[in-house]
């Protein structure tokens, strides 16, 4: 502790203000960025991520596209049983380039669920 004291006594780094941090009429302006994501400003918008996964769970072989709705239950409703829900959700993983842990996979068991999901996921493409 007392090396680094002593060191940082006489260290001396010159500092330079970020543009994007600039005080501007009394308000501090932030930078632009988007926090946790690396795809920087394109992430999903809902109904982009509602429509595709509207679109990956009616092209299911056994589910019926006309009963498909952003809030239906994938066993309740469509009928389907636990390898399905599992086979819909490697789909959506597919779709949208990302991986569920398991953990998170096995609560996803509607579109609604989903949609909420995946919107919220921050590598969502």
């Amino acid at each position: 502790m007392a090396l680094r004291a002593a060191v940082l006594r006489h260290v001396r780094v010159p500092v330079t203000l970020n543009p994007a941090l600039t005080l501007t009429g009394g308000k501090w302006a932030p930078p632009s960025l988007r926090w946790m994501s690396s795809h920087g400003d394109d992430h999903l918008t809902k109904s982009e991520v509602t429509d595709r996964v509207l679109s990956v769970v009616k092209s299911f072989p056994k589910v019926d596209p006309s009963t498909v709705t952003p809030d239906v239950h994938f066993q309740k409703d469509l009928g389907l049983d636990s390898l399905d829900n599992v086979e819909i959700v490697i789909a959506l993983e597919e779709e949208f380039k990302l991986e569920i842990p398991d953990l998170e996979a096995v609560r996803i068991d509607s579109t609604n669920l989903a949609i909420e999901y995946v919107y919220n996921h921050p590598m969502a493409a």
